[in-house]
């Protein structure tokens, strides 16, 4: 791991995104909450949170971080037949919040296939990126496009 020993604490926030694509079937079943496992979009909230919170044991060389926030939204595009995840991430701490905010999308988005998987195995996760970051030495950042 990287030595984080000397640096101060500041405020830290990490932004990702990530898009989940399916059957309009499977759009409407989580629209209409007749899922066979039950809430999908609120199973993937609080899997998404767990995973923040779990990010260090999964990523060999990330460092455990305490979170002070996490929100976890859902957009759902009906001409793309999709449903886009937001996760923001925030710390007070000597290292960012990145990672934390881009396992939240990519186990909230697995979560949905999961929840899904018996109606449309052929749905795709895709888009999982990070587009915004504040804090620590860097400063801010957002990527040139998105």
């Amino acid at each position: 791991m990287v030595d984080v020993g000397e640096k101060q604490p500041t405020q830290r926030l990490a932004v990702a995104s990530g898009a989940i694509f399916m059957r309009r079937e499977t759009l409407d079943i989580i629209q209409s909450g007749s899922a066979k496992k039950g809430d999908v979009l609120g199973v993937a909230r609080i899997a998404s949170i767990q995973a923040t919170k779990q990010t260090s044991n999964l990523i060999p060389l990330c460092h455990p971080i305490g979170l002070t926030s996490v929100a976890v939204d859902f957009e759902v595009d009906e001409e793309n037949i999709s449903i886009k995840c937001n996760v923001r991430a925030e710390t007070m701490g000597k290292t960012g919040v990145e990672m934390e905010a881009l396992t939240g999308v990519s186990i909230a988005l697995l979560t949905i296939y999961d929840m899904c998987k018996a109606v449309d195995r052929g749905m795709q996760v895709r888009d999982i990126r990070l587009v915004e970051k504040q804090g620590g030495k860097s400063g801010h950042w957002q990527p040139s496009s998105n």
